[in-house]
């Protein structure tokens, strides 16, 4: 069936001013031709970059989506739970891996579990430098994302101080290991947010690979090689030697 003008007209959602009818019926084909959950998203995140995050309501939403405001409540709880709409799905996963380690491999999984973060928000590409663009300007937003990663960080003490025999002596040990493995993968994620990472991957190998190191003691053999030159005779520079050693006198 062919749309009169005004039908094709009705299809052209706020914002597409100057859209003729025929793009404005093509336009709305290829959204909704995208899972709803998709629609809002994008609905949602394009109001708040033209508008503001304040200035834009969930009708303002579920308009340019194309959906009802029923729809929009059983997809999200609020306007602000489409910006971190995964977070709890990650805390699971991360507990996953977490449990799934063994005590050899622990420190291994706390990386693992890093990880897990850093490629979901690299999958989500330029929604994710949005995201980052708003909890930048919206101060309330802002405070959510630190509450969240509080709650990552909680996860890794947790498990690290259970590894280490969860007793108050390892508690202080727990808790930098922790803020360490999170200030590494944050230090990472920003840069490659700013666009200034080519290889996020690469250097989130590189981060936990020397935050791990601080808390790994260096093996031990219980030999050492001691290399010097010198023209003294070696009657004469054995004592010297043993003195810097720390063996006893004879």
């Amino acid at each position: 069936m062919v749309l009169s003008t005004v039908e094709e007209e009705k299809t052209c959602y706020p914002g597409m001013t100057g859209a003729t009818p025929l793009g404005c019926r093509r336009r709305w084909a290829e959204l909704t031709a995208k899972p709803v959950k998709a629609r809002l998203t994008e609905a949602a995140f394009a109001l708040f970059e033209e508008r503001g995050y304040d200035q834009t309501t969930v009708d303002d939403i579920t308009e340019r989506a194309g959906v009802g405001r029923t729809t929009f409540f059983r997809t999200f709880r609020s306007k602000e739970d489409v910006i971190f709409p995964d977070h709890e799905v990650l805390l699971k996963a991360i507990v996953a891996r977490l449990d799934g380690s063994a005590p050899h491999t622990a420190l291994v999984a706390v990386t693992e579990g890093a990880r897990l973060v850093l490629r979901h928000y690299l999958a989500e590409g330029e929604l994710a430098r949005a995201r980052y663009r708003l909890t930048r300007s919206v101060p309330a937003l802002r405070d959510r994302e630190i509450a969240g990663t509080q709650q990552y960080q909680r996860l890794f003490r947790e498990f690290i101080h259970r590894w280490l025999g969860a007793d108050a002596g390892s508690a202080l040990k727990a808790e930098l290991m922790a803020a360490a493995a999170v200030t590494a993968h944050n230090h990472v994620l920003r840069r490659w947010l700013r666009s200034q990472s080519t290889d996020p991957e690469a250097e989130f190998d590189a981060a936990m690979a020397e935050t791990m190191a601080l808390f790994t003691p260096p093996a031990t053999t219980g030999n050492a090689l001691v290399v010097f030159q010198t023209t003294k005779d070696l009657d004469t520079v054995l004592p010297d030697l043993r003195r810097l050693l720390g063996e006893p006198r004879s």
